[in-house]
Formats: C-alpha cells, sequence, structure tokens
C-alpha cells in the first residue's frame, strides 16, 4: 500500500511526549503562545477524554482520530504540536507512520520526569482532586522512549520558558513568520 505524504516541506511537526504532570500541556501552550496562528495544538487529552470519553486502551479510536487531526491540520498548512502521554506501546506504531509521511521538519521530544517530581508537579495542576498518587502511579512508566532514538530528552532541571525557547529554536519555528489562518 503507498503512503500517503502528508504537510509541506515549511510545516514543522513538534510531538511531546510523557508521563502525566510532565509538563507537555503547558509547553505546548507556551509555543503557540510565542508563535501565534498557525500552529495547531493536537491534544491526545482532549480528542481522547473529551472528544469522545474514551479510556486509554490498544487499539482505541482515540489514536486515529489524533492521526487524522494531525495530518488534516499539516495539510491546511498549519505547523502542529501533537502532546501528550502516547504510551509507546499504543500509539508507537501510528507516530511512527506520522512522523515518517510528514514532509516538514519534524522534532520529537520526551519529558524524562521521576514520579516523585510527577506527583509534585500534579499538586499544583487544576484538577489535582480529580485523582491522585494511586492512579498516577497505575499510568506511570518511566522511559517510555519511542524506538530508534527518535526523541530528545527533557529533564526535570530544564525550565519551562528554556524548554519553549530550545523546542523553538530547534524546530525553526522562532524564526518563521505566524500564519494568517
Amino acid at each position: 500500500m503507498d503512503r500517503v505524504k502528508v504537510g509541506t516541506a515549511e510545516t514543522r511537526l513538534v510531538l511531546l511526549r510523557g508521563n502525566s504532570a510532565s509538563g507537555k500541556s503547558s509547553i505546548a501552550s507556551g509555543l503557540r503562545e510565542r508563535f501565534g496562528r498557525g500552529l495547531a495544538l493536537v491534544g491526545q487529552d482532549n480528542l481522547r477524554r473529551t472528544v469522545l470519553r474514551e479510556r486509554d486502551r490498544p487499539g482505541a479510536a482515540n489514536i486515529g482520530l489524533i492521526d487524522a487531526v494531525a495530518r488534516y491540520s499539516l495539510d491546511a498548512g498549519y505547523h502542529v504540536v501533537l502532546e501528550g502521554i502516547l504510551y509507546a506501546d499504543h500509539y508507537g506504531p501510528m507516530l511512527q507512520r506520522l512522523l515518517e509521511d510528514h514532509r516538514g521538519r519534524t522534532h520529537c521530544y520526551y519529558l524524562d520526569i521521576d514520579f516523585a517530581e510527577t506527583v509534585r508537579r500534579h499538586a499544583t495542576k487544576p484538577q489535582a482532586d480529580e485523582y491522585g498518587e494511586v492512579e498516577l502511579r497505575d499510568w506511570y512508566r518511566p522511559r517510555d522512549l519511542l524506538p530508534d532514538g527518535a526523541e530528545s530528552l527533557i529533564g526535570a532541571a530544564d525550565s519551562l520558558a528554556g524548554t519553549t525557547d530550545r523546542i523553538m529554536t530547534e524546530t525553526g519555528l522562532a524564526t518563521l513568520t505566524p500564519l494568517d489562518h
């Protein structure tokens, strides 16, 4: 079967993965704020929990929906920040195809935060009362990396501002003009 290429040579695809409370959504929001219009945020939580109200399991419908939204956005000329826990065993094959099919520059980051720091960060979130350490421990997977060293690591010592600056620079988003979408 022929694979369909997505996006253009100019579009950027940024993948942010990591455990719950590692900072993915905060970084994604920072990138959107810094870049402006023309950058689509494709969030696993929004599509899985809000749109579909689905549990995270292998083969679930949200995997295809995340792929379709990212591809559609890239084909429409948007840069895409795809963020979520995105367990490697559940989402890895879809992510690998998306990364291979993207015509533009693609950058992948994994937020490598230990469990104690995950619990500390979770306590600062607005939804901290909705779930706690027991659920975080069930969901936590240390270094759940994609194969072939696709991801650059971001550690707990890396600041939000510093990480946002780093990603803006490494992806080339810092030098691009926001699109008029």
